[in-house]
């Protein structure tokens, strides 16, 4: 069988990718014959990374510019037209296409045509094609734009398997008017991805304690948020304030990021940090995937952190957060850990608060830990369930074979 796996791989968001990879890695244990396709953002780049066939989210696009000209006239509808055709072409022979994890039901950062016309487009393609679509684990919500909800909507009607990786994200999708009936609730995928090999928790406890800080460049939820300048600028003052607090208390601060795009809120944070404080060390880390973020977890006693990846690596690897959030996925994912007491919204968070709340974890930080492994051992046992469930309702070849179940495959 062919499998194709669409989403934004290859962006620069270290989030979206590792789910790509968690998935490749079940595919490829569970299904090893079947032919893999990566419709992807970047397809250089994650054919290079993943070995596997890609191709780009766009289809092909006219190259004489008189024919370009043309299409502009006309509202861009032959081009659209020539668009969907590349596509279908691409599809011939595909039997599911998945959309694996990430927060594929939600506007941030895009316009209508953006990223929720492109799912719509392939969604489309694939049903035109007959391959079965399969939603695995993705987070819902919001959509704020009219035209973007009806994209996002229309294509999530067409996947005969949706499974959601929080409460929130099925709830919308149920306030959007689609029958959830037989929907699914998995965690999310990265939280199957290999783990580093973990340090001695003795060891690191013998030292002051070191706090992670995973940065981000947010500017507001929409692209062009008229605020958005001031919004950054209180964010990175904010941070700063917080890290140098803790260096001059004599902890230990390792800032990384999660995406490429927040590599400026790192530069501007640490333009405003001195590069020790008056006992404390401060180290850089310029992640640019889960796995480096996970690294740099296990560094640390506790993290300060937004994006919703780095907030899963922390707890994956049973550290206690912070979450400075700007969507709902990270309360609900905190609220899973029963750690919801210290969820904060990135655009209204008070510095001396998250400082009071980074002594309250520290000062029962095992109790903690034991509390958020005991979450994880339950997170693993739902994965592999959901790993039997895409076996036998989705990835089913079109000639009758026998596939094994899923803990047969991944032993």
């Amino acid at each position: 069988m062919k499998i194709a796996l669409l989403g934004q791989f290859g962006s620069g968001n270290s989030g979206n990718d590792g789910s790509l990879e968690a998935m490749l890695v079940f595919l490829r244990r569970a299904c090893p014959d079947a032919a893999l396709l990566c419709i992807c953002s970047n397809p250089v780049a994650i054919g290079e990374r993943f070995a596997l066939e890609v191709t780009g989210l766009r289809g092909a696009a006219f190259v004489h510019p008189l024919l370009r000209w043309f299409d502009r006239r006309l509202g861009r509808i032959h081009g659209r037209i020539a668009g969907l055709v590349s596509v279908l072409r691409v599809l011939g022979g595909v039997d599911v296409m998945v959309v694996p994890g990430t927060g594929i039901l939600d506007d941030f950062q895009e316009t209508p045509f953006g990223w929720p016309f492109i799912i719509y487009w392939w969604c489309l393609a694939a049903r035109l094609r007959g391959a079965r679509i399969a939603f695995v684990s993705i987070g819902a919500g919001p959509i704020r734009g009219a035209l973007s909800r009806w994209f996002l909507t229309s294509a999530a009607r067409m996947a005969s398997y949706r499974s959601y990786r929080d409460d929130f994200s099925l709830r919308y999708v149920q306030g959007l008017g689609i029958d959830t009936a037989s929907d699914h609730r998995f965690p999310d995928l990265a939280f199957g991805l290999r783990e580093p090999v973990r340090s001695d928790d003795k060891l690191r406890r013998q030292k002051p304690a070191t706090i992670g800080i995973g940065v981000m460049r947010y500017r507001g939820w929409e692209r062009d948020h008229a605020d958005g300048d001031a919004i950054y600028r209180a964010y990175v003052d904010k941070i700063a304030a917080i890290a140098r607090r803790l260096l001059d208390d004599g902890h230990d601060v390792r800032l990384f990021m999660g995406d490429t795009s927040d590599e400026q809120a790192l530069d501007d944070i640490l333009a405003a940090l001195p590069e020790n404080g008056a006992h404390g060390h401060l180290s850089v880390a310029r992640t640019i995937s889960l796995h480096a973020v996970m690294d740099e977890i296990l560094k640390v006693d506790l993290a300060i952190v937004s994006r919703f990846h780095n907030l899963l690596c922390t707890l994956k690897l049973d550290r206690p957060a912070l979450s400075l959030g700007y969507a709902e996925k990270n309360d609900e994912l905190m609220t899973e850990f029963g750690r919801a007491d210290f969820c904060h919204h990135i655009e209204s968070f008070d510095a001396g608060q998250v400082l009071l709340q980074v002594d309250t974890v520290l000062a029962d930080l095992a109790a903690a830990e034991n509390a958020i492994a005991r979450r994880n051992a339950a997170i693993r046992s739902e994965l592999v369930r959901q790993q039997d469930l895409l076996l036998a309702q989705v990835l089913v070849a079109r000639r009758a074979k026998t596939l094994p179940l899923a803990q047969d495959a991944l032993r």
